[in-house]
């Protein structure tokens, strides 16, 4: 049988500290909830608390109708954990928000370790122009749910 699928994805994984990371997390059944900034407010503030719990840096995200990308630098937790807590967190708040129950996102998430010689401030420009490339606006500046330390 092919070893495949979301739990060959998470066989081997390693989180190493300082290290650069590239997360995305998809909403389950790729339902587009995220199309206020209101809601994503919701899974906002829960990026910031992984960096308030000393877990990541947060560089650079932006939030999709139905998924997210994150760019962060790992500290002293396993990248599981913090990935783990961002989404089980946001997926309580964001069930009470919809009054709704059960899964928010799909099992797993993907994630890119950056090689050190790749250019950081190059995959944050390709991460928040999303919106841009999907249609969603014209510029940038008009679409309210990503940051980068950039700024």
């Amino acid at each position: 049988m092919p070893d495949h699928g979301p739990a060959a994805l998470r066989r081997g994984r390693f989180s190493e500290a300082g290290r650069v990371y590239l997360i995305t997390g998809v909403v389950a059944g790729r339902r587009p909830v995220f199309d206020s900034w209101q809601v994503g407010r919701c899974l906002i503030d829960q990026f910031k608390q992984a960096q308030a719990d000393a877990g990541v840096e947060s560089m650079a995200w932006v939030i999709m109708p139905d998924h997210f990308h994150w760019l962060i630098v790992l500290k002293d937790r396993p990248l599981a954990t913090v990935v783990g807590r961002v989404k089980s967190r946001s997926a309580l708040s964001l069930n009470q928000h919809f009054s709704t129950r059960g899964a928010f996102w799909q099992k797993g998430y993907h994630d890119r370790a950056l090689r050190r010689s790749e250019d950081i401030k190059t995959a944050a420009r390709y991460i928040v122009s999303n919106p841009v490339r999907a249609g969603l606006v014209e510029h940038v500046r008009d679409y309210p749910l990503w940051d980068a330390i950039w700024l």
